[in-house]
């Protein structure tokens, strides 16, 4: 991390007593972070505590349409979950330290496991505009990582193993939880770009080669924190457009923002799905 890494841990350690000392016996156990388009999907959630990111120290807002500044404290069916409404991107300019801090704070509060959603282009043929994706593994082309420099707290090793980030145990009992809704998640291979532009139709290519299934700006660096730190973690996509070469349009943000918005109904008994299954 950079000159500031001291400032931010004050600032990580002084958010994480204030929420302790305001939630106390209804601390969360599982974490889920909203990417572009999952916030509507909270609607239906019980909701006990709900704070904007301004009034915690260590969260800056989000400057991405589509994305909240929302912290939520949630009931599920035998404990507590907390729900960030909005995520930050390194895109945003602001280094690491904004992107990764919600998943700090969330151990912090003893969360030890971890749901990590985002929209995501197709790149597979075999996925169509809506579905949603269960990321079985990711591919990092963002070209830093936020692990570089001094280590970010007692938890992580120098050099974390990344043979299973994403937990296929978590991940098979929410899809089996899913088919008995009559809902099947596709699952695939996740490969992450810094963005904000989008990618070319080479580029496309060039990850189809590589094994990519549907490619985003998200997502990695917050898998890679939580599962260094020991979390359950768990990413899933909404393939909100083809990628490009494969989709016939131009791509753009309000497309990615509208198409999202289609597949609601499935993320809201996603998450209903998840917060039964993870306790």
């Amino acid at each position: 991390m950079n000159d500031s890494w001291e400032e931010n841990q004050k600032k990580l350690q002084t958010s994480s007593e204030k929420l302790l000392q305001r939630w106390k016996s209804t601390l969360p156990k599982t974490v889920i972070m909203c990417g572009s388009g999952w916030t509507e999907a909270t609607k239906k959630l019980e909701v006990i505590d709900h704070l904007s990111y301004e009034s915690i120290d260590c969260l800056t807002p989000t400057t991405v349409e589509g994305h909240k500044s929302n912290l939520l404290l949630v009931k599920t069916k035998e404990a507590y979950a907390l729900i960030f409404q909005g995520r930050k991107h390194f895109y945003e300019g602001e280094g690491w330290e904004p992107v990764i801090n919600p998943i700090l704070l969330s151990k912090k509060l003893g969360c030890d496991n971890c749901v990590l959603t985002n929209a995501a282009g197709g790149i597979n043929m075999s996925l169509c505009v809506g579905d949603i994706m269960l990321m079985t593994d990711h591919i990092n082309l963002m070209p830093t990582n936020p692990l570089i420099g001094r280590t970010l707290c007692p938890e992580i090793p120098r050099f974390p193993d990344q043979t299973n980030v994403y937990s296929k145990e978590l991940g098979d009992d929410i899809q089996q939880a899913m088919k008995k809704t009559g809902f099947f998640m596709k699952s695939g291979i996740y490969l992450g770009v810094t963005g904000p532009a989008f990618e070319t139709p080479a580029e496309i290519r060039a990850f189809q080669k590589m094994g990519a299934d549907a490619v985003g700006m998200s997502t990695i660096p917050e898998a890679m924190v939580a599962n260094a730190m020991g979390m359950k973690t768990i990413g899933i996509s909404c393939i909100s457009n083809m990628a490009a070469g494969i989709s016939n349009n131009p791509l753009t943000h309000e497309e990615v923002a509208e198409n999202t918005s289609k597949s609601i109904p499935h993320m809201q008994r996603l998450f209903s799905c998840i917060l039964e299954c993870i306790q």
